[in-house]
């Protein structure tokens, strides 16, 4: 691999679709914000390195709430970052919430969870207008996130309950799938929602991106059969880089706008809560935030205690909670998941498949990103909710039947859905 921080200057062709040179002084130079967390003398020790309910600044050593809450005091933006399918999670993000809105009541809550359209919908949720199940349909939550709505109804009661504002982060996926394909400037400007172009990355992000790309089942690395092993040139990793820029400078300059509407005297306090990817070490959602003038951000995360400690470095983040491993005690069955990432084509009339997950159901069904999944079960597909539907009705250990449109031709697959292991 290309020792990017010993480069002088370098252009990465895929970064082009942003617009420009990446000069590497610039990507180098760490745009850390304001860290004045005060630590204790106790160090981090590789065997413990966050102890359950105790906060620790990475590199440095133990803290306490009382000195977080004096290291945010005059922030602009606090970063609440999450593995979105994980309960500890965001039983910590609620606790977060009530302490910050006890020291910072003028807050608003900004959520990567729903994309900008559902803005609407979000105010007349915290209005108390809708009810807990209008609130979900209307916001079309089972498609625009697909996670189970129960680990996000306590932020989102929270919120309602003190009558706290919430923000619509995110853009719809459609738009991140046309500036992955077509670069930023293949979109025309009104088809962009209003996203502004990304600062560029710097080359611990694009390294950070890396084995993330690698993970992900991507079709440009099947073309010749063989193991490919993509580097941070690749013109495919550059377009998810493209991607997963979009994102985060979507949820930055939603949060800038959100602080640009208040009074100059006045000292708001936004919280974001988005995925920890977009957070960590600065790379995300603080890199768009620092280009766009706001510098007074604070990165908390919750670190799960069985974690590995060597991610757990210097600027990892402000400081981290230690949380013990989620281990489910339900005695109900568990839902299981066919494994894709999806969009519904008006197009096509079907389920557009954007990505297989490894080690899933649909990968071992033979499921590829691009078919177009017309029928489940018989049943003809009119709308995103009826492959959701389609896929809970599964009962563990039987077969669902799938018709599906590849590369013009309809071909039958089945999906089997293993029985759950006692």
């Amino acid at each position: 691999m290309i020792d990017l921080k010993s480069a002088r200057q370098f252009v990465i062709p895929g970064l082009l679709l942003l617009g420009g040179m990446v000069n590497v002084s610039d990507l180098a130079a760490q745009t850390a914000s304001e860290k004045k967390i005060v630590s204790t003398s106790k160090q981090i020790t590789p065997d413990k390195c966050v102890p359950v309910a105790s906060w620790i600044i990475p590199g440095k050593g133990e803290t306490t709430l009382s000195s977080v809450l004096t290291s945010v005091k005059d922030k602009s933006v606090v970063l609440l970052g999450e593995m979105h399918a994980n309960p500890e999670h965001h039983r910590w993000q609620l606790q977060m919430l009530a302490t910050l809105y006890a020291a910072r009541p003028d807050m608003v809550i900004g959520f990567e969870m729903f994309p900008r359209w559902v803005q609407k919908i979000l105010d007349q949720w915290v209005a108390g207008e809708l009810t807990e199940s209008e609130f979900l349909a209307r916001s079309e939550w089972q498609s625009v996130w697909n996670t189970d709505a129960n680990l996000y109804l306590p932020l989102f009661h929270f919120a309602r309950m003190n009558r706290i504002p919430m923000r619509a982060l995110n853009i719809d996926i459609a738009l991140r799938r046309a500036v992955t394909s077509k670069g930023f400037d293949g979109v025309p400007e009104k088809d962009r929602e209003g996203v502004t172009r990304p600062a560029p990355p710097t080359p611990e992000y694009l390294e950070f991106l890396l084995p993330i790309y690698v993970q992900h089942d991507r079709p440009a690395h099947k073309s010749t059969g063989k193991a490919q092993k993509p580097n941070v040139y690749d013109p495919d990793f550059l377009r998810f880089v493209v991607s997963q820029q979009l994102w985060d400078r979507a949820m930055a300059q939603e949060i800038h706008m959100t602080l640009s509407s208040y009074d100059k005297n006045k000292n708001p306090l936004v919280v974001g809560i988005m995925g920890s990817g977009h957070i960590l070490k600065g790379f995300g959602v603080p890199h768009q935030l620092e280009d766009l003038g706001v510098k007074k951000i604070a990165a908390l995360l919750p670190w799960d205690t069985n974690r590995s400690c060597k991610p757990l470095v210097e600027g990892y983040a402000d400081a981290v909670f230690g949380l013990m491993p989620f281990t489910s005690v339900s005695a109900a069955p568990l839902q299981q998941r066919l494994g894709i990432g999806f969009e519904f084509s008006k197009k096509t009339g079907g389920a557009l498949v954007l990505q297989v997950e490894k080690r899933s159901i649909a990968e071992s069904a033979g499921l590829q990103a691009g078919d177009v999944i017309l029928e489940m079960a018989g049943n003809t597909l009119q709308e995103s909710s009826d492959v959701i539907a389609a896929v809970k009705r599964q009962a563990p250990g039987t077969w669902l039947p799938l018709k599906v449109l590849r590369e013009g031709v309809i071909i039958e697959i089945i999906a089997k859905f293993p029985p759950l292991v006692k």
